[in-house]
């Protein structure tokens, strides 16, 4: 699924579409974190693009990205979205639990 509007361009993979429903995660919401979230980790090893783990709280509840963007065209992909769970991430959801 492709949407355009204010600002960039997401592409969110059918995984995502999948995940969002499933979660009740809403396309707004992704842009919320992406634009006012915090970068807690990179992959730049990820292909095709390097990718890049999102953490904002929206609504009360911490929600993470997980996307990508293409450096030729500007668009961003959309890999993952999901709330994190306690037990495994630490209590700011920054990282894992060892």
């Amino acid at each position: 699924m492709r949407v355009a509007g204010v600002g960039q361009v997401l592409i969110f993979r059918v995984h995502a579409v999948k995940r969002m429903i499933q979660r009740r995660i809403t396309e707004e919401e992704v842009r919320m974190v992406l634009e006012r979230g915090e970068v807690v980790d990179n992959y730049p090893q990820a292909l095709p693009y390097p990718a890049r783990l999102v953490l904002a709280w929206v609504g009360g509840r911490p929600l993470h990205v997980v996307s990508a963007q293409d450096p030729g065209e500007g668009d961003t992909f959309i890999i993952t979205v999901y709330e994190p769970d306690g037990r495994e991430w630490e209590p700011d959801f920054r990282r894992r639990k060892q």
